[in-house]
């Protein structure tokens, strides 16, 4: 349940699990990072794991994950080979995993794309994936010193994005980050470009990490906004409630949009929290069985948020991540209307 706070801005509901559900819907996110020896400058891969952890703890039971490290050669931590869903066990397993990663080595970008195409391969091939849109986030600092070059990086990725379009009729969206000055912007900026996805450059002192790989959102929401899923809501997996602390409770959450712009302008969301011991009462079921389990797991079902946007809408997403250096110049404004909100006169956007 809500508490009042005497602050605003401490609170930040975008990092929520029940935000990002509604906001996205079912999902398959595959993180990509890198742990070269370079990360350790800048207290960059203390920023990488604090950004990967926010994304795993966001994720829901209706979502599947898998995180991939890479640097001389580049694997599936946690102890997988697929992606898996992002129940609390799974994503307390991987966030450990997170959490002991060291860096060291060089940096193979071939490796790490194609080991994280691999396991969407894997998941999908055995019927364990969401069965909705694909999120891959990458990050590095760095440039490539290992494996073959950026031709060839480019191509793998445009290959395998084509191949999951074409064999499981499945869109896979690349976000790439770079970290810092020394990161290559060339080739990430590329690969998103050709792939209608998005690159965000981070600044070692000025950039938000977490921020901007949580935005990945936003391209869904648009998706989620369309009227086949208008009346969507989502349901997270029971979690102990801070206030009173120890009990235990969920959230349904459905996203607030202003429709009288298009596409949908994604205004937020809005979510209810629920008691699990009333829900028990009403369900005879116990809030921790797997039948209860599965029972939300239906009930964050929507209708896959399809991915159809404008070489315009595009960029105005870029833009809004990163600035007019993100966009990939197929458009000419600045002003992006229904995808850019206006400021708000005279109050905070907080």
């Amino acid at each position: 349940p809500a508490v009042h706070q005497e602050q605003c801005g401490q609170y930040d509901p975008r990092r929520r699990p029940w935000f990002v559900a509604a906001s996205s819907g079912p999902k398959d996110v595959v993180l990509v990072i890198d742990i070269s020896g370079s990360m350790e400058a800048y207290g960059r891969m203390d920023l990488a794991k604090e950004a990967a952890i926010t994304i795993v703890d966001t994720l829901t039971v209706a979502d599947r994950v898998a995180v991939i490290s890479f640097s001389s050669t580049a694997y599936q931590i946690g102890g997988y080979s697929s992606l898996v869903r992002a129940t609390n066990e799974n994503k307390e397993r991987i966030i450990q995993a997170i959490k002991d990663l060291k860096a060291n080595g060089s940096t193979n970008f071939y490796d790490a794309f194609d080991t994280a195409f691999n396991a969407l391969d894997r998941t999908i091939r055995s019927e364990s994936t969401s069965g909705c849109n694909i999120a891959l986030l990458f990050m590095t600092d760095g440039q490539i010193t290992a494996g073959p070059g950026a031709n060839d990086v480019i191509n793998l990725v445009n290959n395998r994005t084509e191949q999951l379009a074409t064999n499981f009729n499945r869109k896979a969206t690349v976000f790439t980050f770079s970290l810092g000055q020394e990161a290559d912007h060339s080739v990430t900026k590329s690969i998103a470009c050709s792939t209608s996805g998005i690159w965000t450059p981070v600044d070692d002192l000025t950039g938000d990490l977490v921020t901007a790989m949580s935005s990945y959102y936003k391209l869904f929401a648009l998706g989620l906004g369309e009227d086949g899923n208008k009346d969507f809501a989502a349901w997270v997996e029971p979690y102990e409630f801070h206030n009173p602390a120890g009990r235990m409770g969920t959230t349904v959450s459905a996203p607030v949009y202003d429709r009288s712009v298009n596409p949908p302008l994604f205004l937020g969301v809005v979510a209810v929290d629920s008691y699990m011991d009333a829900l028990e009462q009403v369900l005879g079921e116990d809030a921790t069985s797997s039948t209860m389990l599965q029972r939300f797991v239906l009930l964050s079902t929507a209708r896959c948020p399809k991915i159809d946007l404008t070489e315009c809408e595009l960029d105005a997403l870029r833009f809004l991540g990163g600035g007019e250096d993100a966009t990939c110049g197929v458009c000419n404004s600045t002003s992006y209307t229904g995808i850019v909100p206006k400021n708000c006169p005279f109050q905070s956007d907080l």
